[in-house]
């Protein structure tokens, strides 16, 4: 048995008050303002740190099968555990695709044998190679494990495609997870927002109606076929209409926002940085202010990292020609609680909400509470720590972020996964 000692959890009304957590064979078997330390139990000091669900992220890349160079299993879990993360989801865009019951067995092996502990529920592609243009076996990939079918990085572009795609997940009950991007609205080596920051730079932008117009196709589609659809890192203004219009009708419709289009817009880029390029890019004040609104009233549902790592040398090149994608997964919590909690924008409780129990609870999953019976999967924070993001110090390999250097508050401090610790600050 191991008991966490000294801590603090949110109470009714979202205050803080005192808890011990006892934990035995992987699971809470009590909480209270004082426990007795049993005989032979394991005592865990946390000091006034505060104690939640562990964090759950379906939206990341793992890079692993292929693109080793970037990330690997273990180097993301790792850097997954040391953000207060238990479960993460990771992306299809590997190379092989993870289009196969093989891959899927292969990344589930691999965080077996190398893995931090984080479980990892991997999403196999929706189409064979992500190409679009013939239907993976979902069937047997759902059998293999996988978690939910997606083609993220470019989007089913055919409608007919989709369609076919909704009705087979649909049938076998997988979620259908969503990039929203018509490329036919695209030109080439469009790398940001099309708006005042592309404008000032000459460069080829990147308009929201792009997003919007899957979205409410999806929504179309998905209506019809009784999918459970999911959107992927909404950024659109209008895509937020569609997703609350398609909810208030009572549709089967999911949605997630990702840290940084929460709190970065294009006219923050200071110039043109391949670290602030990422897909969909950041876009106007206005489209951050309307994400924020809709995940506030529950029209996007909960945050999303998608930690996406690359290589240092693939983000010096010109930012027309430098990957998309920023990592995550070390930084989301303390940048949120710093400018969402902290500024009164969210309560303490909903953002753990929005990274905890609602995603498990979109998806049916059985994580992502924090009560006597519940899996004792428990990411411990300091709420009182600050310090600034140093990217040299990310056990991701990927160092590729727009926050270097912003002083934030509310660091994880240990992460266990059934009551097993994966990780601590003081043994990092």
């Amino acid at each position: 048995m191991t008991l966490l000692k000294n801590g603090k959890v949110i109470g009714n009304g979202g205050k803080l008050s005192p808890a011990d957590i006892r934990i035995r064979d992987g699971k809470i078997i009590a909480i209270a303002s004082q426990l007795e330390v049993d005989p032979g139990e394991e005592v865990i000091d946390v000091k006034g740190k505060l104690i939640i669900s562990g964090l759950i992220d379906l939206h990341i890349h793992l890079r692993e099968p292929g693109f080793e160079q970037k990330e690997t299993i273990a180097t993301g879990t790792r850097a997954a555990a040391r953000g207060g993360y238990t479960v993460v989801a990771c992306m299809p865009n590997t190379a092989p695709v993870t289009d196969s019951p093989e891959v899927v067995e292969r990344i589930l092996a691999s965080n077996r044998a190398g893995g931090s502990g984080v479980r990892v529920l991997p999403i196999a592609a929706i189409t064979t190679g992500l190409a679009g243009d013939r239907l993976t076996d979902m069937a047997a990939l759902k059998e293999a494990g996988a978690f939910a079918v997606s083609d993220d990085g470019v989007g089913v572009q055919s409608p007919r495609m989709m369609k076919a795609a909704m009705r087979e997940a649909a049938r076998l009950g997988l979620p259908l997870v969503a990039h929203c991007e018509e490329e036919d609205l695209l030109i080439p080596g469009a790398c940001v927002h099309e708006g005042e920051f592309a404008r000032k730079h000459n460069l080829p932008g990147i308009p929201p109606e792009a997003e919007a117009i899957h979205v409410g196709r999806d929504i179309l589609l998905a209506e019809d076929t009784g999918v459970h659809y999911h959107v992927c890192h909404v950024s659109a203004e209008s895509s937020v209409w569609l997703i609350r219009e398609a909810k208030a009708r009572g549709q089967r419709v999911t949605a997630e926002v990702s840290p940084h289009h929460l709190l970065l817009c294009d006219t923050d880029i200071p110039g043109p940085d391949p670290a602030y390029k990422m897909n969909p890019p950041l876009r106007s004040a206005r489209d951050r202010q309307v994400l924020l609104e809709a995940l506030k009233d529950g029209t996007i549902d909960f945050i999303a990292t998608d930690h996406a790592p690359h290589t240092t040398e693939e983000k010096e090149r010109p930012i027309t020609e430098a990957p998309f994608g920023i990592v995550g997964l070390e930084t989301a919590f303390p940048l949120l609680y710093t400018h969402l909690v902290q500024n009164g924008e969210l309560t303490l409780a909903e953002l753990v909400d929005k990274m905890t129990r609602i995603p498990a609870d979109c998806f049916n999953l059985p994580w992502g509470v924090l009560k006597e019976g519940a899996v004792a999967d428990i990411a411990v924070i300091d709420l009182e720590q600050e310090r600034e993001i140093d990217p040299k110090t990310f056990l991701s390999k990927g160092k590729n972020t727009p926050f270097s250097g912003w002083k934030v508050q509310g660091w994880p401090v240990m992460t266990l996964v059934e009551g097993r610790v994966i990780w601590r600050e003081d043994q990092d």
